[in-house]
This record gives structure tokens, C-alpha cells and sequence, in this order.
């Protein structure tokens, strides 16, 4: 038995036949996007001006800070919610990443 797979793109914005997937990538996040040649088109010519004025670099550049600061945890503070989540009977590794819901907890302790 014979099989043919076909992959049909459909337009991300109109639900139309889409022609092309493009890559994009702003404040340091990546995306896709399936669409029309009057799309990609559209597209690109509104970031034209952006992209004319822009440096090219070899990677992305790192995110954005958001207001508050880094989300990444100090020494100092990753060894204080350790002890908080011990002293709380929470199950927490003493080396490595600390699960999202201790910090959100810790956090929302203090």
C-alpha cells in the first residue's frame, strides 16, 4: 500500500493558503509564522525600516529585563528559599534548579 502525505500550510492571520513559514525574532523570543506571499510581504515591509536601521548580530540577544529585574536568583537568595521550603516541610534539591511553585510560594510568603 502506497501513502502520500502533504503538509497544506494555512495562513496564520486569514485562514488562507499559506505559502511559507517565516522566522522572526523580537526581544529575544522566537517565532513562526505561516503565510500568504501578501503576508510575508506585508510583513517584511513593515519591519523594513526597523530591520534598515538594526545591527545584525550572530545570535539573539538576551530578553529584556522586566520591570523589577532579573528573574534569575542570586546565590543568596536561592539559598534563603531553600532553607524557607525545608523549614515549611517542602521537598527541595540542595543543588540545581528550584521548582517554580517553591519560589512562587517563597515569594508570595514575603
Amino acid at each position: 500500500m502506497a501513502k502520500q502525505i502533504q503538509e497544506i500550510l494555512i495562513d496564520d492571520l486569514d485562514g488562507g493558503e499559506a505559502n511559507e513559514t517565516v522566522a522572526f525574532a523580537i526581544d529575544g523570543t522566537s517565532y513562526e509564522i505561516d503565510l500568504s506571499d501578501v503576508n510575508a510581504k506585508k510583513l517584511r515591509d513593515s519591519l523594513s525600516p526597523f530591520v534598515q536601521s538594526a545591527r545584525r548580530s550572530g545570535a539573539l540577544a538576551p530578553r529584556r529585563r522586566r520591570a523589577g529585574g532579573s528573574r534569575a536568583l542570586t546565590r543568596e537568595k536561592s539559598a534563603d528559599i531553600r532553607a524557607w521550603a525545608k523549614s515549611h516541610g517542602l521537598n527541595v534539591s540542595e543543588r540545581g534548579r528550584i521548582a517554580s511553585k517553591i519560589v512562587e510560594q517563597y515569594e508570595a510568603a514575603h
